[in-house]
Order: structure tokens, then sequence, then C-alpha cells
């Protein structure tokens, strides 16, 4: 089944543009319609402080958003229109609406929401907007990267295969690209053998049941005793030139891996090309 409704989460960031032309593209590929969302937070004053503040300040802060908003939704129609993609612009404006659960609402309606990953110099100050769509809104979320240019998505993925369920998850629901793929590499990273682990062959079952959609799946597996998986994946993803990322999120919980580490953490933070993440 192939992506019908993709949903794009902009803004007026230079790292939006990148990730307007990864969904476009997607778009273009699987004749998919295409969500542009904008939130957009007004500026809320208290009554206490409203009285010490402008009406003209407070317009002049308005009008300024509303006019970003007015060229990113040029910017999404332009690119649309001109990649032959059918589009959908929604600009969702309040006082106290929150990016991070509207982008999860308006997700739920999408076979696929790409989102673009935070500033890495801010990571740390909370639940990122990506993380916010992964958790809550039951879709598989595309992020991508902060810098860069991709000029091509999932030609050459790899799937960061620990035999978990959210692995599992990752895989089906990429399968649309997977199937789509020139080549796919099953990595697994100090795979754990026998019973209750990957088995003798690591990531040979998982690229087994892939050829039987016709995706032309290899498996390799990657050790190392002085180097965080995290390291490992994106050591490898560099040496395949590879140009995407297929694995599942959060094996433990959020909190626990914001205090002690963890792959899904790591890759939030250092991701070199577009990953697809799922819960």
């Amino acid at each position: 089944m192939d992506y019908k409704t993709i949903l794009v989460t902009l803004d007026e960031s230079k790292a939006c543009a990148p990730r307007l032309d990864v969904a476009v593209r997607l778009a273009q590929g699987f004749k998919a319609h295409l969500v542009g969302l904008f939130v957009m937070p007004l500026p809320f004053v208290p009554t206490f402080v409203a009285a010490e503040i402008p009406v003209e300040v407070i317009e002049a802060q308005s009008k300024a958003i509303r006019a970003a908003a007015d060229r990113v939704e040029a910017r999404f129609k332009d690119a649309a229109s001109k990649a032959g993609v059918a589009a959908e612009w929604r600009r969702i404006e309040d006082e106290f609406v929150d990016p991070g659960s509207v982008a999860a609402l308006h997700a739920r309606y999408a076979d696929l929401a790409i989102v673009g990953q935070s500033d890495p110099e801010r990571a740390g100050e909370g639940p990122t907007l990506a993380e916010d769509v992964l958790f809550d809104s039951g879709c598989p979320v595309l992020v991508v990267p902060y810098a860069g240019r991709f000029p091509t998505v999932g030609e050459r993925p790899v799937v960061a295969w620990n035999a978990s369920r959210e692995a599992a998850r990752a895989v089906h629901d990429a399968m649309p690209i997977l199937a789509k793929a020139k080549t796919v590499t099953i990595l697994a990273a100090n795979p754990k053998k026998g019973r209750g682990g990957h088995g003798d062959m690591p990531g040979a079952d998982i690229a087994l049941s892939l050829s039987r959609h016709g995706v032309k799946a290899e498996a390799e597996s990657i050790y190392g005793s002085d180097i965080e998986v995290g390291d490992m994946i994106l050591s490898r993803l560099a040496d395949k030139g590879a140009d995407m990322l297929v694995m599942g999120a959060y094996g433990h919980s959020r909190l626990r891996e914001s205090i002690f580490g963890g792959v899904t953490l790591k890759l939030f933070r250092e991701m070199t090309v577009p990953v697809l993440m799922s819960h």
C-alpha cells in the first residue's frame, strides 16, 4: 500500500526548504495528496501587562507572524504546483496553541508525517515536535535533518534492525519506500543470537520477509564494544552512502533515554540523513 496522504509541518526557518523539497518529491513519487501545516502561536499578553503595552505593538507582532505564514504558504503552493502535486494548505493560529499537539492531531489522518529535526544546539529543552507527533499521532514520522540537502530519499535506505516490536513497526510503515528502493541494507548492531534474539543469522528473517514483497534487501551485522550503537549506525550510514534510515523509536521510556541516553536520542540529535521512525 502506498502513502496517499502526506503531511509536512512548515515554518520560516532555514531548515524548512529542504524539508519541503523532500515532502514534495515523496508526494510526487507516490501521487499522494500533500498537506502543508503551519501552526502559528499568536502573541499572548496577560491582562495585567496589556495595559502597559501599546496596542500598536501587539498588532505589529501579530501582523509580522501572519506575513511569515503568507510567505511560507506561497512557497508551499508554488513548489507543489511546479511538481504537479495535489496540495492542501492548513494554517492554525491561536494564542494558546501547542504546535506539537496540533501537528499530532493532523498527522492522525495522514499515512506519513514529515517534520524537521529540532536545532541540535537547543537539544534537551523538552520534548520536540517530532517526538510529540511520534508518540501521539499513531503515524510514522520522517524526520528531516536540521542541516543539509537531500537530493534523494529512500533509494538506498538502511534499516536499523534490533528485532524489537518498534523496529518491526518501522519496517511495515516504511514498506512503500522500501519497495521502491534500489537497495536496502538490514543493519544489526551488536546482535544477540539464539532464542529471544536475532536467530543464527541476524537480520536474515526480516530480509527474507521483505524479499517476498519484492524488496532487494541484504543483511549485515556490525560489532563494537568500545563505541555506542548510535555512533556505529551513523558511521555505517556514511560508509554505505545511505540516503535514509528506518528505525523503531524509544524501546525504553522517553524519560529513561533522556537520563541515561539511547539510540533514539542519539539519532534525534545527530542525524545526517532523513530518518523514518515508528513507535
